[in-house]
């Protein structure tokens, strides 16, 4: 008697990923039996085993910009690779090797991944994709970016490590694993590597870590400024570290916007290193880049068709000279003056950076405790006036009880640093300057431009 066929539900898993014999035998069955013998059906191409193969194990889908994807199972764990990626086409390889022992051409790939593209394109379901951070039914998620793609949940009530996320996270080429949170920590632990930022600088910085956690913008910019030896770029280092750690974490000027669009969809924080100033075009992109706001240019290789991007993050600039020449991205900053640093207060840089890691998971548990007591009291929060940018000031007063100071500085802290930037943006003008000196001995003038 002959054995009863297999079916779909028949074919057993190992660690969520099927058994790749039986769902060869199953995929030979569903195309006539084909073995090779006389009397059986056409054999299935190298291509169409691929595609069959994709589509029984992994997932197809797309964003809702169109770029297609596959959530394929590794292990116990699921990883979200675009079509048109390295990882796709390494894993069709492989999978196809170990079920016939041979390598698959590279045309059948290629026609593979094609035909896959269309599928998930035309059939396949839509979901948005993050990078690093998400929020997703009241939660925010934080991609590890570890091998075994977990992600820190954080609700009202509290934060953990969790495997499978319900958001899909996209992996980009730099991006570092941040370690695993400890609780019970305390942001303070990092202050005595940053001798730097006096009391209210800390405060801001911590604040900047704490909104730079939030999927949703706007992002206030950091500013960083000091003559050299202020510990600019490590203070920038450290910050990155944190939230978003990657191979490059500090990034030259981009000569054009396309270049800061890209880093900007390859990474979390973008952290510009040793500017000399911001020319217009870059301080206008920064401000769209914090605030929120579209770009459109057009895609390669094509005459007519359009690429549009539209993205917030938040943004590291560091630099010698005053930074923000222009009042449009001045109003969206955070500006710290760094002193030079003593050479009693100065470390080795082995030991900075050892110190660095022992105390960031402690850290970051301490940011993520601040970012879940965000999460509790931001509907009952409000605020006593609106500064610029009051929804970062809102999130801030909302997370304060787990942060160490009081209630309420950091608001008075950020007003106190937005006029200073007003007051140093005065000086720096010359027409505020006539004016100003025209009016400090009179209540009022009247008369025309000219005069």
């Amino acid at each position: 008697m002959s054995a009863e066929p297999l079916t779909r539900e028949d074919v057993p898993t190992n660690g969520g990923a099927p058994n790749l014999n039986a769902l060869a035998e199953l995929q030979a069955q569903e195309s006539g039996g084909e073995t090779g013998d006389e009397g059986g059906s056409r054999k299935p191409s190298q291509a169409e085993w691929l595609i069959e193969h994709a589509r029984a194990v992994a997932e197809l889908w797309k964003t809702p910009d169109g770029e297609t994807f596959a959530t394929v199972p590794i292990g116990d764990h699921r990883e979200h690779w675009p079509l048109r990626g390295a990882g796709v086409r390494r894993w069709l390889r492989r999978e196809y090797y170990a079920v016939h022992g041979k390598p698959p051409g590279a045309q059948a790939i290629q026609d593979a991944l094609a035909t896959l593209d269309a599928i998930a394109h035309l059939e396949g379901p839509t979901y948005p994709v993050y990078v690093r951070v998400a929020e997703h039914n009241g939660a925010i998620y934080v991609d590890l970016c570890d091998d075994a793609w977990q992600a820190v949940e954080v609700t009202a009530g509290g934060w953990r490590v969790v495997a499978n996320p319900p958001v899909r996270f996209r992996r980009t080429k730099g991006m570092l694993p941040l370690p695993v949170p400890v609780a019970g920590g305390s942001v303070d632990e990092l202050r005595p590597l940053l001798p730097g930022l006096d009391d209210e600088g800390w405060i801001l910085y911590v604040s900047y870590l704490v909104k730079s956690l939030r999927a949703r913008g706007p992002y206030p910019v950091l500013v960083l400024q000091g003559e050299q030896g202020a510990g600019k770029s490590s203070t920038t280092r450290m910050a990155r570290g944190l939230v978003d750690p990657n191979t490059a974490p500090l990034l030259a000027v981009p000569r054009e916007e396309r270049d800061l669009l890209i880093a900007a969809r390859n990474g979390w924080i973008i952290a510009l290193d040793n500017l000399s100033g911001t020319p217009i075009w870059l301080s206008d992109a920064l401000c769209r880049l914090a605030t929120g706001g579209g770009w459109s240019t057009r895609e390669l290789y094509s005459d007519t068709d359009e690429v549009l991007i539209n993205v917030q993050r938040p943004v590291v600039l560091n630099g010698i000279d005053d930074l923000l020449s222009r009042d449009d991205l001045r109003d969206r900053a955070i500006i710290l003056h760094l002193p030079p640093i003593s050479d009693e207060q100065r470390r080795d840089e082995d030991e900075l950076w050892r110190e660095y890691e022992r105390v960031r998971p402690r850290v970051l548990g301490a940011l993520l405790d601040a970012v879940s007591m965000g999460l509790r009291r931001w509907d009952e929060t409000k605020l006593p006036w609106r500064p610029r940018m009051a929804d970062y000031a809102r999130w801030i007063a909302a997370a304060e009880p787990a942060l160490p100071w009081e209630a309420g500085a950091h608001l008075d802290v950020y007003t106190g640093n937005r006029k200073e930037a007003a007051a140093v943006s005065l000086e720096s003008n010359a027409v505020a300057q006539a004016v100003l000196a025209l009016m400090e001995r009179r209540e009022e003038w009247e008369g025309t431009a000219t005069e």
